[in-house]
């Protein structure tokens, strides 16, 4: 995880926030028995030397035992957001903006927040040549820098076009990611290594994020298996709830960005509904959608946030319907408090996203559900 420098005006926004985005902007979640990170107990043991005179040496051992510390959690706030596409030949501002023009009018959101996650649409590598499809994206590896400076933590690159140029580009861009301190998620060199979460240790958490690509346009060629690279198979729902259920047994949160649902679709269709459901119900604590190109609702499960889709993000500034988006943050309390709301975000030019209202960042609590 990058370190965060906060901006004067984005703490202030935070401190005073209050969310207000039009559609299921803030909600919370009822309180539920906050755990505390715990160190192992640890041993000192001290040798006693033989008296003088002794005849022979008569070593005795004692041990004393330190109980355990306890690592108090903080307020944990998490972001995630729609689709990010980084090739210059689709989002046209970047050759003469740059691909700092992307984040720009973001109030320095993601270097506020804990924890900041993308679904990246391309694929990031100068590797490989372009799938037999319609729509092939390539992310320029000189975008990367840019993105991990505006504090951008993950990116799930298990969707429709994580591997436009191919398995050696798939690989070669997840290192790319890595290089710059990004940590890829949903797709790798086999299945164990593609359904492996990302996990992060912050503010007392232990957090694993989990990448589903749910969107598969290859009639299952990109799908990892033991013996090939690929992405995880989103669409069959136990394969998902498993990675969820291992990652359970050690992390305190358990996080889901998922590519799933119907372009243009302004509600989740019910097999979305059961898969977040089956998730939740393995031990997730909420989940980020994407893929559907338009923004929709966020609603809660058992007390556990759903952004059912997250629209684009950094896109082109069409269609109509698609320019006004948001980025879904979900806000964790050690006392086991859950609020989450969508921050109404325009992309006014291609590629520039923009935060409507700074004051909406942080979720404050405004008691509404």
């Amino acid at each position: 995880m990058q370190l965060r420098h906060l901006s004067l005006l984005v703490l202030a926004a935070i401190t005073a926030a209050a969310c207000t985005p039009s559609d299921a902007s803030v909600a919370e979640a009822p309180a539920t028995p906050a755990a505390m990170t715990t160190l192992p107990p640890a041993t000192t043991t001290t040798t006693v030397a033989p008296l003088a005179g002794e005849s022979a040496p008569d070593t005795t051992t004692t041990t004393t035992t330190i109980g355990p510390i306890e690592t108090p959690k903080r307020t944990l706030v998490v972001s995630g957001t729609g689709d990010v596409n980084l090739d210059p030949r689709f989002v046209r501002s970047f050759p003469s903006q740059g691909y700092d023009y992307a984040w720009t009018g973001l109030f320095g959101a993601f270097l506020a927040d804990d924890l900041t996650i993308v679904n990246l649409e391309c694929s990031p590598s100068d590797l490989g040549t372009p799938w037999d499809k319609p729509w092939t994206f390539r992310c320029d590896p000189a975008a990367l820098p840019s993105m991990a400076a505006a504090g951008v933590d993950i990116a799930n690159l298990a969707n429709n076009h994580g591997m436009d140029y191919g398995f050696d580009a798939m690989l070669d861009g997840r290192r790319n990611l890595e290089a710059e301190g990004i940590d890829p998620v949903g797709t790798g060199a086999d299945y164990d290594e593609a359904y492996t979460p990302v996990v992060e240790e912050i503010n007392g958490w232990t957090v694993a994020v989990i990448g589903s690509g749910g969107v598969n346009p290859e009639t299952g060629s990109w799908l990892a298996r033991d013996d090939r690279p690929g992405m995880t198979h989103g669409d069959n729902t136990e394969s998902i709830a498993e990675a969820i259920r291992a990652a359970d047994e050690y992390a305190d949160l358990v996080l889901v960005t998922a590519h799933w649902g119907e372009q243009g679709t302004t509600r989740p269709r019910a097999f979305e509904r059961r898969q977040a459901e089956a998730w939740i119900d393995a031990g997730a604590d909420g989940v980020f959608g994407h893929h559907q190109h338009v923004l929709q609702p966020l609603e809660f499960y058992n007390g556990r946030p759903i952004a059912w889709g997250l629209g684009n993000f950094v896109w082109q500034a069409y269609p109509p319907k698609s320019v006004n988006t948001a980025i879904a943050q979900f806000v964790y309390e050690p006392d086991g408090r859950v609020r989450a709301c969508l921050v109404p975000v325009r992309i006014e030019r291609p590629g520039h996203p923009v935060i409507q209202n700074a004051s909406t960042l942080g979720c404050a609590d405004t008691g509404a559900r």
